[in-house]
């Protein structure tokens, strides 16, 4: 995986193919390269590629290197080094087969022997390389069927785009557990595997169902089965701009996302609320009342920050629905056979949408026959498509690898969920009011907490030189305490390790020392003593202390205070003002914010 992008019409397309690259340098990628069917007299294929930066690929392209079709890709390496050889697209040995692919191929090593017996020298490291192989040698008549006869050997995930040095008039695309979308212009075709590398040209989509495939040319499109069969896919208008991926004047967009959050959850709650019940309408659901008494427990997957959201979702829905719920990674959930109960209702979240192991336990979820809903912020997303309801969240493009505001806009609208359920059950009417007021207090106190930036900066350079921290809470706590120490993780390279505040004593306080500083989520709650009781061990040990609170806390070295809320809210403003300790962690450190080593923002491989 990571990022394509294709387009066919009139224009000069390597400006294009570029620009479009860099409109996904988000997802993270270590390298990038371009294929176009040359124009003048010599026509064929042309490929440029780069390890490293979209820019570097940019230097490189020959002066002579103009077309109006090609395919495009940034690579997040899965199989062979980051190098020039190894980006992508690959071709045949002739040249005339150009492919980008997204996914794994789960039998590329067999498919390697096999077609290495027959005399095919491989250049790269690559799995992606067996497909323009197995395409450039399809006797079939057509591109179509030439890139069928060769899906047809594969096994595994593909999201793939592919030009032919004999079909100058046609991109044709995949997909198989990884997104692609085509944009529909005036006279021209584009497609990518994300809408941000699209909505500055067209806002008119059509999103590939898994099985499906689609021949572009430059007035037209079809898609039809990866079997031959027509399908009839019509676009769709994407809601988001062009606008929503600039920067818009902040230094990075995890910055910038960390300040949209009160637009954001401003957003999740507008339109939803009924004072009149003290409930809220979410119509996606398609649960209706007596369906949502029926169910016996809640079961929520997702993977990294979806899944942190999800253990304070499921907090959430035993608080005020008193439906017994957990959250439990997906990628683990679907290797482990579990027991699929009729009447639990699972929930899949996912930013993207896309996350393949969530989407992968959706469709065996659906196989056999549970209910499913998603929590998605992307309309139109494979798991969106998949689920039997769900929930929106809002939270506009998020660009950043780093979730910021998507993960408060999810545990947002796991709090309307919860207060929907409860409200069917058996949550009163002034615990519904008292839910709602809370909500809508949730933008004004992210505002307070932003505006005490310049404090959380200033303790980021305190703690920079930890070579590790510990984040700790209890119940509510313990869940942003994970999220935060992933934050931190995923931006500075700071190790981090977060554990429940009363396994303290059982295992971790052999870590305590003065050079290992802990933060610590102390809420003013029923558990307010319980906390102050494990800082007392970390003091008593030496260890430094950052608490996140409602009150200065005697016995930290610090303390970030945020506003209070109602308890079962609490965590939705306690991790805000880690976000921003990550981030000024990370800008202290030099560290490249937005697209962090190693990680991609839409994970579409296990």
């Amino acid at each position: 995986m990571c990022g394509i992008v294709g387009y066919i019409g009139k224009r000069d397309v390597a400006p294009l193919l570029l620009e479009g690259l860099q409109r996904l340098e988000y997802r993270g990628y270590d390298s990038a390269g371009i294929a176009l069917h040359a124009s003048g007299k010599a026509g064929g294929l042309k490929t440029a590629k780069a390890k490293g930066r979209v820019r570097e690929l940019e230097s490189r392209l020959p002066k002579r290197f103009a077309g109006s079709t090609g395919i495009a890709h940034t690579r997040w390496a899965t199989h062979g080094a980051p190098n020039d050889v190894n980006a992508h697209p690959h071709v045949d040995a002739e040249e005339k087969v150009a492919v980008v692919h997204n996914g794994i191929i789960d039998n590329a090593s067999d498919l390697r022997t096999r077609l290495t017996a027959d005399g095919v020298v491989f250049l790269s490291d690559t799995d992606t390389e067996v497909l323009a192989h197995l395409i450039a040698r399809s006797q079939a008549e057509t591109l179509e069927e030439k890139v069928r006869e060769a899906l047809r050997h594969i096994e595994g995930t593909y999201g793939i785009a592919v030009l032919h040095a004999d079909f100058p008039d046609r991109i044709v695309v995949a997909r198989n557990g990884s997104p692609v979308v085509l944009g529909i212009g005036e006279k021209e075709m584009f497609v990518s595997s994300d809408v941000a590398a699209l909505v500055s040209h067209t806002r008119q989509v059509v999103t590939l169902d898994d099985g499906e495939m689609a021949t572009l040319k430059a007035d037209d499109y079809r898609t039809y089965t990866t079997e031959g069969s027509s399908t009839s896919a019509q676009p769709t208008t994407v809601e988001w701009e062009a606008e929503s991926y600039d920067m818009g004047g902040h230094d990075t967009y995890m910055h910038k996302e960390i300040h949209e959050q009160a637009d954001a959850v401003d957003r999740a709650l507008r339109g939803r609320i009924d004072d009149r019940f003290s409930t809220v309408h979410l119509g996606g659901l398609n649960l209706d009342a007596r369906d949502a008494r029926a169910v016996r427990r809640v079961k929520i997957l997702g993977c990294g920050t979806s899944y942190h959201a999800g253990q304070i979702g499921a907090q959430m829905i035993e608080e005020l629905a008193r439906i017994p719920s957990d959250a439990e990674p997906a990628s683990e959930f679907r290797y482990r056979n579990p027991v699929v109960d009729p009447d639990t209702l699972y929930i899949a979240v996912s930013q993207s949408g896309e996350t393949y192991d969530v989407l992968a336990a959706v469709q065996e979820l659906k196989r056999k026959g549970a209910r499913v809903l998603g929590l998605v912020n992307v309309v139109g997303s494979a798991i969106a498509r998949e689920t039997d309801g769900g929930i929106y969240v809002h939270a506009g493009p998020e660009v950043c690898v780093v979730s910021t505001k998507c993960f408060t806009n999810m545990v947002v609208s796991f709090g309307l969920l919860a207060l929907h359920l409860g409200r069917i059950r058996d949550l009163s009417v002034a615990d519904g009011k008292r839910i709602i007021e809370g909500l809508r207090k949730l933008p004004a106190q992210i505002s307070e907490i932003l505006a005490n930036e310049a404090e959380i900066e200033k303790l980021a350079g305190e703690y920079a030189d930890a070579k590790s921290m510990m984040f700790i809470g209890r119940v509510r706590g313990y869940p942003v305490a994970r999220e935060a120490s992933l934050k931190l993780k995923e931006v500075s390279y700071i190790h981090a390790e977060a554990y429940p505040a009363s396994e303290l004593k059982h295992g971790p306080l052999a870590l305590i020392e003065p050079a290992m500083p802990t933060v610590a989520i102390v809420p003013d709650d029923e558990l307010l003593e319980k906390n102050r009781a494990a800082l007392e061990e970390i003091k008593a040990r030496s260890g430094r202390i950052l608490a996140v609170a409602h009150q200065v806390q005697e016995k930290a070295d610090h303390t970030i205070v945020v506003p209070k809320n109602e308890d079962e809210l609490d965590p939705i403003l306690m991790g805000i003002p880690l976000q921003l300790l990550a981030y000024y962690t990370a800008k202290a450190m030099g560290r490249d914010i937005d697209k962090p080593r190693n990680l991609a923002k839409s994970v579409t491989v296990e």
